[in-house]
């Protein structure tokens, strides 16, 4: 209705403006002689004006109408901007808070483990793979602060570990996770210090969890138990892995493995830190 207005609306009222004139003008051309023509008119020119005025002040009032839509369309969409622009201000302000957060914990940890050099990186980029745990970080070999090499490893604010670098673009990172089925990390279990391997496992990793084997002779696994890296390769000792949530056996029950919870939760990442250099303990 507002587009028939808008495109026939003045074609309507200069027609009936035309035959306004037309009655008007023929009344002047009579000089005020009563003749046929001015008795016709004067029968109809009173109707007549009176629809044309109506129609005028209808599509005034049509046109009005429209006016005060459009107005009220386009403050409809300044508030909506409006809310927008606040609503994002407060996810902002959330996100700092949250930010903020993380480095408080992280520099609580950080001060426990002085011979870290850390780099902090914000993940952009999961996988959609169903074949693989991984995700890219906003850090890469020219815009970091620390020189970023392949196999190190990526913690969270509390030190546990997420995962470990597989590839270092110029301004990303690909970061293979705990979980990933690619993964084998040395681990250290329980009191005793059992030696073992937290492997990545196909099966698990759709369950977001990995598998405790290659353990040491007579080594003895408890549900509840935490898990350690030992330190081998270029990730440090003593980092948390996760924690014992199933012990199982295998090959008629020769020997045993344990599941793992990873002590990071995967889904909830947006922020980790890179270990990009560490003092070995000897």
């Amino acid at each position: 209705m507002k587009e028939y207005i808008k495109k026939y609306g003045v074609r309507m009222g200069v027609t009936v403006l035309a035959v306004v004139l037309v009655v008007v003008l023929a009344t002047t051309l009579l000089h005020g002689r009563a003749g046929l023509l001015a008795n016709i008119s004067g029968a109809i020119s009173s109707p007549v004006g009176q629809a044309a005025s109506s129609a005028v002040e209808w599509i005034e009032g049509i046109y009005g109408y429209i006016y005060k839509y459009d107005q009220l369309v386009a403050e409809n969409n300044a508030l909506r901007a409006q809310l927008a622009q606040v609503q994002q201000a407060a996810i902002n302000a959330s996100q700092y808070e949250e930010e903020n957060d993380r480095l408080r914990e992280l520099l609580e940890w950080k001060q426990r483990h002085t011979d870290y050099v850390l780099e902090s990186a914000k993940i952009t980029e999961w996988s959609s793979s169903n074949w693989e745990s991984t995700f890219r970080i906003s850090k890469g070999s020219i815009n970091g602060n620390n020189p970023i090499s392949v196999g190190d490893c990526v913690i969270t604010e509390y030190g546990a570990l997420v995962g470990q670098i597989i590839e270092v673009g110029d301004t990303w990172c690909t970061v293979r996770t705990v979980i990933d089925s690619g993964i084998d990390v040395g681990a250290l279990v329980g009191e005793a210090g059992a030696v073992g391997m937290c492997v990545g496992d196909f099966n698990l990793m759709h369950e977001s969890r990995l598998r405790l084997t290659y353990l040491s002779e007579n080594a003895q696994l408890i549900e509840g138990e935490a898990v350690l890296t030992s330190g081998r390769g270029s990730i440090p000792q003593g980092l948390i892995i996760g924690y014992i949530s199933m012990v199982l056996s295998e090959g008629n029950g020769q020997t045993i493995y344990g599941v793992v919870e990873p002590a990071c939760d995967l889904g909830s990442l947006t922020q980790v830190f890179i270990i990009t250099d560490f003092t070995t303990e000897e």
